[in-house]
């Protein structure tokens, strides 16, 4: 396979210079061009056409975000954003994921080897799946979605920082009283309290972050919070929420395929699972218990448009802007 080509974009330097050199150390990767900001990275863009982009949140001038609303709008590209600021600065990176981003990581404050080390492994696994990423940024909503009458059906979704887009999209098209929904995405540390915060801002439902002991209840949406625990649920109906101290499952905690094992055990063929990336290690295997649960499973198509939904061995594809309806239609009396 021909190598991803990338370009870099900062007004540091020493940031460049960093980052291309994290990136030269990754197999199948080229670093194709440093730019110190927006008006440079678009004739670069122009003239040496890279596959994938990494860009600073803060820039003086055209913002990162800012140029990022850019490119999302004139001609969308898998962009990974740097920040220097972390749990603070929760709102630009929640906003960037939102605009389209695929995901945003902490910058490198010092070319220590360990640091780099981590930087490079994360780096490498996104740009590999961000080549042939479908883009998409959150739309915008129009009207109130219509109440539906809940037939007591529990949904559970899985996703990543590049899900954060189709998340919002999803959420935003549900009613105030959407059936009960719980969430593992995959977020960078002390981002999950931005998300809740801002997406609670911009739709229907309630938004909030899952405590130990909670109701699940009509009209609310969970996310798992990050730490050292899983996100399970007790029982269905009438079931709580509950945080367990294990092991990472595929390497993730919370782990996406233990809540919708969970799911699937304690609901059944009342349990509906959403997954929102591809060729992630964890999130497959909980697919596969719901469906061995006789649940129901919307997995992302293998065209890379849109969704499959699954049930037992019958099949059915779900256009990328259905995927709302379909699961309201499917938690619906």
């Amino acid at each position: 396979m021909p190598s991803t080509k990338v370009l870099v974009v900062d007004d540091s330097l020493t940031m460049r210079a960093l980052i291309s050199g994290a990136l030269e150390r990754i197999p199948g990767v080229e670093v194709v061009g440093l730019a110190d900001g927006a008006a440079e990275a678009r004739s670069m863009v122009a003239s040496l056409k890279p596959h994938v982009m990494t860009l600073d949140v803060e820039m003086p001038g055209m913002s990162g975000i800012e140029y990022l609303a850019e490119i999302m709008e004139s001609k969308p590209m898998p962009v990974i954003m740097f920040s220097t600021r972390t749990t603070d600065g929760a709102g630009e990176t929640i906003e960037a994921l939102r605009l389209g981003a695929i995901d945003c990581l902490p910058k490198p404050r010092v070319a220590a080897p360990a640091e780099l080390n981590a930087i490079i492994a994360k780096l490498g696994k996104r740009i590999k799946s961000a080549r042939n990423a479908p883009m998409k940024g959150a739309r915008k909503t129009t009207s109130a979605a219509r109440p539906i009458d809940w037939n007591g059906r529990l949904l559970v979704v899985g996703g990543d920082a590049s899900s954060t887009a189709s998340l919002f999209n999803l959420f935003g098209e549900f009613p105030a009283n959407c059936p009960p929904t719980i969430v593992v995405q995959h977020l960078g540390p002390g981002l999950v309290e931005g998300m809740v915060a801002k997406l609670g801002s911009q739709v229907a439902p309630k938004v909030v972050v899952a405590q130990d002991g909670m109701a699940i209840e009509q009209g609310t949406i969970y996310f798992a919070p990050q730490g050292d625990h899983h996100l399970v649920i007790d029982a269905w109906p009438s079931g709580k929420l509950r945080l367990l101290a294990r092991d990472p499952v595929a390497g993730e905690r919370p782990s996406i395929s233990l809540l919708f094992a969970a799911a699937a055990k304690a609901a059944g063929s009342n349990a509906a699972g959403v997954l929102l990336i591809d060729g992630s290690e964890d999130g497959g295997g909980g697919l596969k218990a719901m469906l061995g649960a006789g649940g129901y499973a919307f997995s992302p198509a293998e065209s890379g448009g849109g969704h499959t939904l699954a049930r037992g061995m019958v099949t059915q594809p779900v256009a990328a802007d259905g995927l709302a309806a379909g699961i309201l239609k499917l938690c619906s009396k």
